[in-house]
């Protein structure tokens, strides 16, 4: 667990008021120390569900805490007993569910919203705090740090203003969680879909766009298209050593 810095100004009766913030990956941590913990408030950085322990959070009582990118389930007592928000990609309620990004970026869409909304225990189906503009241009890396330092701009809000969520509305439409094995080319139908299919799973923890072929396995990253071509890194491994 990460302590944050004390910010500049008191919460009510002299106290300061608590924030937990968690993060598991490499640049939720960055842009907490840019940028997070030099809010108002005392902060905490955890990033693994050993340190989202119900018993030392309760102890902390938080205001808010802050999910930015969180691979784990969230204990249903943690979630009732303190008001947690998590960052979504889509403009729920269409978009609930697994894998926002590369689900958006197949289904050829460009620009989407980051979404503040209020945790329960039915996946991103509670009120929403804010939405704010994302663009979804470039590899997949890019589009999370992009995502997270908006994520922190929205959390400076919410602090400051604390806004009441407000219930989604209209029809809810799910996407499922993608599995690595829906990394691997198969057939795109043009060089733009390739091109999108790359970089959309071209992040620090995804596995990435692949092929195997004659004994060897083919990853591609940091994926540029040109006319007429693209232009990627490719590492080359033996295929039976990627499946041992």
């Amino acid at each position: 667990m990460s302590r944050g810095r004390v910010g500049k100004a008191g919460g009510l009766k002299g106290q300061w008021p608590h924030y937990v913030v968690a993060g598991c990956m490499p640049w939720n941590r960055r842009v907490f120390h840019e940028v997070i913990e030099k809010l108002p408030g005392r902060w905490d950085f955890i990033e693994s569900p050993e340190e989202l322990n119900v018993k030392t959070i309760q102890s902390m009582h938080p205001r808010y805490i802050f999910f930015l990118h969180w691979s784990w389930k969230v204990p249903d007592k943690l979630v009732s007993a303190h008001e947690c928000v998590c960052f979504h990609m889509t403009d729920v309620p269409y978009g609930r569910g697994g894998s926002p990004l590369q689900n958006l970026i197949v289904r050829g869409v460009r620009h989407s919203k980051l979404t503040a909304l209020r945790m329960t225990s039915d996946i991103d189906s509670g009120p929403v705090y804010l939405k704010r503009n994302l663009c979804l241009e470039g590899c997949a890396e890019e589009i999370y740090i992009r995502a997270t330092y908006l994520a922190a701009a929205m959390i400076e809000q919410i602090i400051r203003d604390q806004p009441k969520p407000t219930p989604q509305k209209g029809k809810g439409v799910i996407f499922r969680r993608r599995t690595g094995r829906e990394s691997k080319i198969v057939r795109p139908k043009s060089l733009g879909m390739l091109y999108d299919f790359i970089r959309m799973l071209d992040a620090e923890g995804y596995p990435r766009a692949f092929i195997d072929h004659s004994g060897f396995h083919f990853e591609f990253s940091r994926a540029a298209l040109h006319e007429g071509e693209i232009r990627a890194d490719v590492t080359i491994t033996c295929l039976e050593k990627t499946k041992s």
